[in-house]
């Protein structure tokens, strides 16, 4: 299989993968029935979780027949119809803009009070719907007969509730349905909407669920019908009265709340669902949904997300954690939209469709993911610790092909006299000899998390903070300085216990490092054949520098003030300020004694004092206080530091008998590399 250009990636394959998942997502939800059920779930738990507070709907009224209505007649069903007539002509007297009785009358029962009932329905003043059905599931036709028979047709309204066929929620306005002669008997909540003057279309429509103003408060005013005699005649005057059974056991429907709360709270009387429906319609309201173009682009955004997602090659815990969050971003962020203005967006499709990005982006681009980690670990395994190596394969974004600018931490270091050292030695003992130096130079850097950059001879070139960052490489880079100077003494100390058994002089390795800190520019370094990463600018120069000024100072390891700075917790002292070849701005330079243990002690602490006392005379041309305390200071530096002190008797013994100019600024003029 060839491999996959990034150019081409970007142009072709990745767009190509956004469009697929979007397109796939959204035919999906609307074609294959178990996602479409479960896009109606998530709404049904945004809608009984996130639903507003609303101030209680005074135009529409219950009349509940209830448990204690009940209770009054001698049988609990039918309702006793000349209670129901002496409700409707007690309910005229008060003016209603419209009653809606909700109970079917598909049986007879007491002639007097049924022909009572009848007259009353026929001769009403009131714009009255009276509830009809002709589904044979629900009336078989003799009682479909009577209730044609009890019911004028101009009154008749289908009063089926729309249930979900799947889960049995009620979710949708049932529209009506047409007559066998042609004609049409709309939907209850349709019809009253009608008898009050507006006009729906003859089409299922969402049920905006009427929220309530708070839990213990319900959203429409509901009054036991019984006590319609002792309510003010003014709170029913030119409003909607649905006249219907609330009781526990029969006439109830799920509904979104069923998912959420238990059955008794969830699921809703019949004429309770109604009266959500006729608010709904009477009050013009729409449930809020993104356009079909809206929601393919919506549904495409997170289409996009997860294809740029999935571009990046990182761990699968970068994936999970990324995913995770982006997905409870979406949701979080949709829930509070719905609960904020009433907006319901897509969950499910852009979910389905990041998820399918993301997968699709990968197992695409998995291979080549492959082939570049197989890349990093071989070009990067011998000079990089394995465990920035494993980091590197796992995220490969953190290697910029090309050179960045980045603040990082370099050291030189080499053997001192390796000229007269490699003289004397065949070129197969002297490869022998180099190797043998540099495999634990090597090991204590890399041990320290630093990258190889090349091998010189018998120099050694690294740097720390690249390709991986590190916000402690200055510290890193002293601490593997330190641990190169314990491996070049147990080195002498192996050679010198060689020499000994062969009876040869042994002669001490020596070595010089140099530690600066500053901006640099690392990366991929050559050309399109063969390149190097590498790293380049004014501050590796000077580390250089600074490496070649330990023998100047008599020091193994020379830091620069940016490094010590980055490093305080360790042993160094200044040594000097010194103006470099090739810069003009002087610098202050440190010898590196040891490691906080060091700096801790009470013997060191005593020595920088009388140090950086010599050095402040010193500079201030106090030749006899500078003398003083270097005596003191020669007195108890450990080995390391008596050829720096050799260096400043030197200096004020000549500064004694010939004083510096009266420009003299202390800085010491390097006039070699």
């Amino acid at each position: 299989m060839p491999k996959i250009s990034k150019k081409i990636l970007r142009r072709f394959l990745l767009p190509t993968i956004t469009v697929a998942s979007t397109a796939v997502a959204v035919l999906a939800m609307h074609n294959v029935a178990f996602l479409t059920q479960a896009k109606r779930v998530v709404e049904d738990v945004r809608t009984a979780t996130m639903l507003p507070a609303e101030p209680q709907d005074k135009n529409v009224i219950i009349l509940a027949i209830n448990e204690g209505t009940l209770s009054l007649f001698p049988y609990r069903s039918p309702v006793d119809r000349g209670f129901l007539a002496n409700l409707l002509t007690s309910l005229e007297r008060l003016q209603p803009r419209v009653v809606g009785l909700d109970i079917l009358f598909d049986q007879p029962t007491e002639s007097a009070k049924d022909q009572r009932l009848k007259d009353a329905i026929a001769k009403s003043d009131v714009p009255l719907v009276v509830a009809y059905t002709n589904n044979p599931r629900i009336v078989d036709p003799t009682q479909r007969a009577y209730l044609e028979r009890f019911v004028p047709a101009p009154l008749r309204a289908h009063v089926e509730l729309m249930v979900d066929p799947v889960d049995g929620v009620v979710r949708w306005i049932y529209p009506g349905a047409p007559t066998p002669d042609g004609g049409y008997v709309p939907g209850f909540a349709r019809a009253i909407a009608a008898r009050a003057g507006v006009t729906t279309p003859r089409a299922a429509e969402e049920i905006v669920w009427h929220g309530r103003p708070d839990a213990a408060t319900p959203p429409f005013r509901i009054f036991p019908a019984q006590t319609l005699a002792l309510l003010p005649p003014a709170w029913f005057k030119d409003k909607i009265v649905l006249i219907g059974e609330i009781v526990t056991l029969t006439d109830r429907a799920r509904t979104p709340f069923t998912i959420v709360y238990p059955r008794s709270m969830g699921s809703m009387a019949g004429v309770e669902i109604l009266a959500n429906e006729v608010s709904q319609l009477i009050n013009h309201r729409h449930i809020g949904r993104l356009s079909w173009p809206g929601e393919v682009l919506f549904v495409g955004l997170f289409a996009a997300l997860g294809t740029a997602f999935g571009a990046y090659n990182h761990r699968m815990a970068f994936y999970l954690a990324g995913g995770a969050a982006v997905l409870a971003v979406l949701w979080i962020g949709s829930f509070a939209l719905f609960h904020f203005s009433g907006l319901m967006t897509p969950l499910v499709e852009p979910s389905a469709a990041f998820l399918l990005a993301t997968w699709t982006t990968t197992a695409t681009t998995g291979r080549e993911a492959k082939r570049q980690r197989v890349f990093i670990q071989s070009a990067f395994s011998r000079y990089v610790n394995p465990q920035l190596v494993r980091q590197l394969a796992n995220d490969p974004a953190s290697l910029r092909l090309g050179g960045e600018m980045r603040n990082m931490t370099l050291m030189f270091g080499d053997i001192r006299n390796f000229t007269s050292i490699a003289e004397s030695m065949e070129a197969q003992e002297l490869t022998q000899f180099i190797n043998r130096f540099m495999t634990p130079m090597t090991t204590a850097i890399l041990n320290c998390g630093g990258t190889i950059d090349k091998y010189m001879g018998d120099g050694i070139m690294a740097f720390w903070n690249a390709p991986v960052e590190n916000p402690a490489h200055a510290e890193d880079a002293c601490r593997a300085a330190l641990s190169m100077r314990a491996a070049l003494a147990q080195m002498n100390e192996n050679r010198r216990a060689e020499a000994a058994a062969e009876g040869r002089n042994f002669e001490r390795l020596r070595i010089g490092i140099g530690l600066n800190t500053g901006l640099c520019c690392v990366g991929n370094m050559g050309s399109d054949h063969r390149f190097d990463y590498s790293v380049i600018g004014d501050n590796v120069n000077l580390c250089s520098r600074l490496e070649g000024q330990t023998k100047t100072y008599g020091v193994d390891i020379i830091l620069g003030e940016v490094t010590a700075a980055g490093a305080p917790g360790l042993a160094g002292l200044e040594i000097d300020l010194i103006r470099v070849k090739g810069r003009t701005r002087p610098l202050r330079i440190f010898a590196l004694i040891g490691d906080e243990t060091v700096a801790r002690n009470p013997a060191f602490i005593a020595l920088k004092a009388d140090h950086d006392a010599m050095l402040i005379a010193y500079r201030a041309r106090n030749w006899r206080e500078a003398r003083t305390r270097w005596i003191a200071c020669q007195a108890v530096a450990p080995q390391l530091m008596q050829d720096f002190y050799a260096l400043y008797e030197t200096r004020i013994t000549g500064f004694e008998a010939e004083p510096p100019p009266q420009d003299w600024d202390g800085v010491y003029v390097a006039m070699t590399k």
